[in-house]
């Protein structure tokens, strides 16, 4: 069965396919059938740039186990890249680039 679980979310980085690199424009995470993994229903992960066409894009297929396991690791890196975030804020003053980013954000 189809369960139509899907979330789509703006993405700036880089992704790998077997042509090179590409820039990211979109992620999109999803609940169903996976293609390849021997697996009844799998959170996917879809990474891509559709102007760049059907070789920019990079995918995973996560059984529900290994998504929350990503999930809880994913959470602890971003908490501890915000902290030292605000360290480097904190160390170099106003005048660092990051410090003008949090200022334009809190406005």
């Amino acid at each position: 069965m189809c369960t139509s679980i899907v979330e789509i979310a703006a993405a700036q980085g880089s992704g790998r396919s077997k042509h090179g690199w590409f820039a990211l424009s979109h992620a999109v995470v999803a609940y169903d059938h996976p293609q390849h993994a021997l697996l009844e229903e799998a959170v996917t992960l879809d990474f891509l740039n559709h102007a760049q066409g059907p070789g920019a894009r990079a995918a995973v297929e996560l059984t529900l186990e290994s998504a929350k396991a990503l999930h809880a690791a994913l959470a602890k890196v971003i908490a501890a890249a915000e902290a030292e975030e605000g360290l480097r804020v904190e160390y170099a003053g106003p005048a660092h680039p990051h410090a003008r980013k949090q200022e334009r954000a809190a406005a």
